[in-house]
């Protein structure tokens, strides 16, 4: 039996048990051996070569991959918000490969990637579908991007993503585990865990751990529990781009809100966009980049004065040290102090060491050695 037989026989087997108290242990062995199994056979088939695939070489300071079933629009929006050229047809599978353009907002460059149009059974490889997967793991952002008149597939879009361990706006869950010499698998907690601590056990068995202490921190459930203990798992922010809207009837607009209610996307967090009429588009751009936690730090350069044409764009939570690493150079080595002024600052030029964390609009002054 091959390996896609064996996943297809645990995911129906998982689908026709019932869980409950007394089924937990079996179905998290289940789920498992059903992770390894997924595991195996994608390094199975990224290792069998053939093909060039997608890859995309990253520039800028973020990624965003446009995420869509064909013909939702993508290559509209991207010509639209970006210097792509990416071809346009009013018919399925227009993009046949990965289109990247650079959109420039508040000084920073933001790699849009016009990824194409993914179909039911991507991560089981339907339609380059692990190829197209691989790319959107790589991104620092997902945006949906849904038909108005089709908002079911949100849901279909998200389960592909899951498919191939892409978890969007969920926190890793904090499981960590360390091998030991002897003595089999101990279960430490903070608070309660609904999960027995024997399945916990067993999750850990199936993954091959025989001893070892595993912490568990909060109340994961089998799936996030199973995830913990993986390493391959990747967790970005997403958005919701609902398009086409300057095709709808205003008597349509409560039935478009009920329908994302439905798929679980509050109407009040989506962006209503016309890419074809560019409308909405600055909305996407600022929800963009606040979902990419983004920052502009303004450069104090010696005998030049401060630099607002061409901020230094860094993250949030991101420090001097780091600021002095995406500045590149030999100022690293020779850094002294710095000097700020801005929101992160007690007081105007305030002297600073490595470890400042930055915010949005300082100005930094780095003071080195000559």
């Amino acid at each position: 039996m091959g390996l896609e037989e064996e996943i297809e026989q645990l995911e129906e087997e998982i689908a026709n048990t019932p869980y409950n108290k007394s089924t937990e242990a079996h179905i998290g062995r289940l789920k498992a051996k059903l992770a390894e199994k997924k595991e195996q056979l994608e390094k199975q088939q990224s290792g069998s070569g053939g093909g060039g695939g997608y890859a995309v070489e990253q520039h800028g300071d973020a990624t965003v991959a446009l995420v869509g079933f064909p013909s939702v629009g993508k290559s509209s929006l991207i010509n639209a918000m970006t210097n792509a050229d990416s071809e346009v047809g009013a018919y399925e599978f227009t993009t046949l490969d990965v289109n990247p353009g650079m959109l420039e907002y508040r000084g920073a460059d933001i790699q849009l990637l016009d990824v194409p149009g993914l179909i039911e059974g991507a991560a089981g490889g339907r339609g380059g579908g692990k190829e197209i997967l691989s790319v959107i793991r790589a991104a620092d952002l997902v945006v949906f991007m849904l038909s108005a008149f089709e908002i079911e597939q949100y849901e279909r879009l998200y389960d592909e993503l899951y498919d191939v361990n892409i978890r969007v706006d969920e926190e890793p869950p904090s499981v960590t585990v360390r091998k030991k010499g002897k003595d089999g698998i101990d279960v430490n907690t903070s608070g309660d865990l609904d999960l027995d601590e024997e399945t916990v056990k067993d999750v850990l068995r199936q993954h091959g751990f025989v001893n070892a202490t595993v912490t568990i921190r909060g109340n994961p459930d089998i799936d996030r529990l199973v995830d913990g203990v993986m390493d391959n798992r990747v967790y970005m922010p997403s958005l919701v781009a609902v398009n086409k809207v300057d095709l709808i009837e205003p008597s349509y607009v409560d039935t478009m809100k009920a329908d994302l209610r439905e798929q679980g996307v509050d109407p009040e967090e989506a962006i209503f966009i016309s890419a074809e009429e560019q409308k909405g588009l600055d909305a996407l751009k600022e929800r963009m980049w606040e979902a990419l936690g983004l920052i502009r730090v303004y450069m104090d350069k010696p005998g030049r004065g401060v630099d607002y044409e061409e901020p230094l764009v860094v993250r949030e939570g991101d420090t001097v040290d780091d600021a002095l690493s995406k500045l590149g150079g030999t100022l690293d080595e020779r850094f002294r102090f710095a000097r700020v002024t801005g929101p992160s600052a007690k007081h105007d030029e305030q002297q600073v060491g490595r470890d400042h964390v930055l915010a949005d609009e300082d100005v930094l002054r780095v003071v080195a050695r000559r």
